[in-house]
């Protein structure tokens, strides 16, 4: 994989605005790196076949495979039936954070993502740019969809840069201010044709409030490397899905 990063070549930047989502595509056999370039912000990621919608990110058989928070060399699977890896992890400069004395790490998928069903039944409020809905939104737009057709693909995310763990006496998620400085960045392998979905969380580095316009935020980057040499994608997962019947 690395001979293959060393001959791609840059050929698209798409920019996420702070509390924002964009959506962008990223060939098979490409490497699309997500950057912090002006602030300490996270990011909530979100990733679909791009031949259809419906094979998107399973968060938790990744968590089962890989753990609570992934880094270098990691995969990120798909949903049931098709099983199978869409990404993989091929840099990440936040990796020597490892483990702090709170049991917090980065990039992890045990958390969902901030949205406006929580924030209604929490406080009785709306707030419209949490990444639930700017998912919602960029994906609407990407894929020329209504907001209603496409709020049915977003799902639970990998919280790019988020600092994250569960507390020792009540074993409860809770997150920190990331580590996250201007240059770091998470790259990854396009096991498949994928729609890359990403949301500039209003959380900023999620160290103070979320789903308002509270915090400091600021923009993230996306960058696609292309390589032009073929790649046989992952097949889909072979179980025949008979299901005992």
């Amino acid at each position: 994989m690395g001979a293959r990063r060393s001959q791609a070549q840059h050929t698209k930047q798409c920019v996420v605005p702070r509390r924002d989502a964009r959506c962008t595509t990223v060939p098979k056999g490409s490497f699309f790196r997500i950057s912090c370039t002006e602030g300490p912000q996270v990011g909530d990621l979100n990733l679909w076949s791009a031949s259809d919608l419906a094979e998107h990110f399973y968060s938790g058989k990744t968590r089962a495979l890989h753990g609570t928070h992934v880094s270098t060399g990691d995969r990120l699977w798909s949903r049931f039936p098709s099983m199978r890896p869409m990404a993989t992890v091929f840099e990440d400069t936040l990796d020597w954070y490892g483990w702090d004395a709170d049991g917090g790490s980065v990039h992890d998928v045990i958390g969902t993502r901030c949205d406006p069903y929580t924030g209604r039944l929490l406080s009785s409020t709306d707030y419209h740019y949490c990444c639930h809905s700017n998912l919602t939104r960029a994906l609407a737009d990407h894929a020329d969809l209504t907001v209603q057709e496409a709020e049915g693909f977003v799902h639970d995310v990998l919280n790019v840069f988020m600092c994250t763990g569960f507390t020792a006496d009540t074993h409860q998620y809770f997150m920190k201010a990331s580590p996250v400085r201007v240059g770091d960045h998470l790259e990854f392998f396009a096991e498949i044709d994928l729609v890359v979905g990403l949301s500039a969380c209003p959380g900023g580095d999620c160290g103070a409030e979320h789903s308002s316009d509270t915090a400091a935020c600021y923009p993230l980057v996306i960058d696609v490397f292309q390589n032009a040499d073929p790649f046989p994608e992952p097949a889909r997962n072979a179980y025949d899905r008979s299901h005992g019947r």
